[in-house]
């Protein structure tokens, strides 16, 4: 894109607009319908502005030694924001994305095009679909950030796609998410408790404000079989500009407490509505 002038576009699901940011030269910024969905730096694909976004990266900084090359699925695609971060911090490594509004994925592409040589490909797909159709074992990570609207669509919230989750995995793979609840966090609370029916090391990284129940907010999980560097995902979150908390162990399945997970695709609701404003921009 080499003019900074705003795009707007309707896309399957809403009216996608990109905005440049004034501050950096090749900076975009992706809403739907009026919610922030993407950043995007071309020039520093490194660069993660989101709060979320930059915790989704620390959890890849940690999985695996710096600059080893990762299988990573993406289930959900926005601007491509974390496909490009690891393009740049992980060279070499393969990722597959799967996107399933293909007009947001076109206008993404067309606009905002991934450097030669990215290892990029990407799907206009289902999210459930497309994972109960991968092979066994294929990905290193798989990294859940899918929002229809502003909520984790139901099926993306059963124990069956928690089971379809962990089979794409290799066995020491990593399942990563990015959701959004507030207390008394049912929502959150049964995807923990989804996860650890197959899962054993479950992390969850949250601001203090969102944990103690005092504002509507993102939430990362992390879970694997094998243990995760939690000391130094503590000591990255830490450090942002927003801070965040880690949790894990003891104080994560007093957390969880006596949630159940949903066992049932009927069953599964998607994640709360938030509030006015929650995740509003201007």
């Amino acid at each position: 894109m080499n003019a900074s002038v705003p795009v707007t576009r309707a896309v399957d699901h809403g009216t996608a607009k990109l905005m440049p940011d004034i501050d950096r030269e090749r900076a975009w910024l992706l809403t739907v319908d009026g919610a922030p969905q993407s950043y995007v730096d071309l020039d520093d694909p490194a660069h993660l502005e989101f709060e979320y976004a930059r915790r989704l990266g620390h959890c890849l900084d940690v999985v695996a030694p710096a600059g080893r090359a990762l299988d990573v699925l993406h289930l959900g695609g926005g601007a491509l924001t974390l496909p490009r971060y690891l393009a740049a911090t992980r060279p070499g490594s393969r990722q597959r994305v799967v996107e399933a509004d293909r007009a947001l994925l076109d206008l993404v592409t067309e606009h905002l095009p991934l450097p030669a040589g990215a290892g990029i490909t990407a799907h206009a797909a289902d999210a459930r679909a497309w994972l109960e159709a991968a092979p066994d074992g294929s990905a290193d990570v798989l990294v859940a950030d899918v929002f229809g609207g502003s909520r984790v669509p139901a099926h993306l919230a059963s124990l069956g796609y928690v089971r379809e989750a962990e089979r794409v995995l290799r066995p020491d793979g990593v399942y990563l998410a990015n959701l959004a609840d507030a207390a008394p966090f049912a929502f959150l609370r049964a995807q923990l408790a989804g996860l650890a029916v197959a899962f054993e090391e479950l992390v969850l990284i949250a601001e203090p404000g969102v944990l103690r129940g005092r504002r509507f907010g993102n939430a990362v999980l992390a879970a694997a079989h094998r243990p995760l560097d939690t000391g130094a995902l503590a000591r990255r979150t830490a450090a942002d500009a927003f801070p965040a908390r880690v949790r894990h162990g003891a104080a994560l399945r007093e957390f969880i407490g006596a949630a159940r997970p949903v066992e049932r695709d009927e069953d599964a609701v998607p994640s709360p509505e938030p509030p006015d404003g929650a995740f509003g921009i201007g």
